[in-house]
């Protein structure tokens, strides 16, 4: 937690600097009051703690109270949390604590949307390193709120070969072999590919799981009954919701998605004062 919790302050001085100009001038600080955090639109969830840590942060005497939980899917207009305390305190909280939850709900609900269009085949979604910096334990925690997997942290937990790795090692046999060597005995070695003749030298190489970069879905296919169940299959690269599902049917083990992360739409969330 104690990174969440450096993450926030972070964002909270960028917001607020030396202080909110407006709010230190216009409300008294000893007026108090409680507002209602309200989706103004379907979304899937994520971030509450986070919303209330950014309160508390501001103000430790901020009360939130939560009307549902993260992961849950609602409806337009549907109450989310109330937060009661200083007004002055609420108001410096609030932009900061929305960016969150706006953000990181926008990521549950698209990765939950991808996750629902490929239920029925067995194929899990995961994601990709593809992050706004400095915010990745965030957003990787709002993939698994929507149903997602992460792919891997960051480069220390995860050993993947890709294109410049292979083009520098002169191929895909050389990259393997080299990786090999050095491998952490817990992690699997892991190869983009580009093609089939590409799958085909990775898993002579002996790659635990291989990547099929930008592939359509019959190569897809092709590559599956290639590798007969003797490397784990991970699809990536150009997949949207209108063709996810003609990956899924390949029988590809894993489809990984940059957009969940990288280029989400902040869902509507907003704060109103109750009379």
């Amino acid at each position: 937690m104690d990174r969440i919790d450096e993450i926030i302050q972070n964002a909270l001085k960028e917001d607020l600097g030396p202080g909110d100009k407006t709010t230190e001038a216009v409300i008294p600080s000893d007026l108090y009051g409680r507002a209602r955090i309200i989706a103004r639109e379907t979304l899937v969830l994520a971030g509450i703690d986070i919303a209330r840590k950014t309160f508390q942060l501001v103000d430790p005497a901020v009360e939130l109270k939560k009307l549902c939980d993260d992961g849950t899917l609602l409806e337009k207009d549907r109450p989310i949390a109330e937060v009661s305390g200083r007004v002055e305190s609420l108001l410096k909280a609030e932009r900061t604590a929305l960016n969150f939850l706006q953000h990181l709900s926008g990521i549950a609900t698209i990765t939950h949307r991808f996750v629902e269009a490929v239920k029925g085949h067995n194929v899990k979604i995961f994601d990709t390193r593809k992050t706004l910096p400095g915010l990745r334990v965030m957003e990787k925690y709002a993939v698994r709120v929507g149903g997602g997997f992460n792919h891997r942290m960051g480069a220390y937990d995860g050993f993947l070969i890709k294109d410049n790795h292979i083009a520098a090692c002169g191929g895909i046999a050389e990259a393997v072999k080299r990786g090999k060597q050095n491998l952490p005995h817990y992690m699997k070695l892991e190869v983009e590919t580009k093609s089939l003749v590409e799958v085909e030298e990775a898993l002579e190489a002996g790659a635990d799981v291989i990547l099929l970069d930008n592939m359509t879905p019959e190569t897809i296919e092709a590559a599956v009954s290639l590798a007969q169940g003797k490397a784990f299959l991970e699809a990536s690269g150009g997949i949207r919701l209108e063709n996810i599902r003609d990956v899924a049917k390949t029988g590809v083990n894993a489809i990984s998605i940059g957009a969940l992360t990288h280029s989400v739409r902040a869902v509507d969330i907003s704060m109103e004062f109750l009379t």
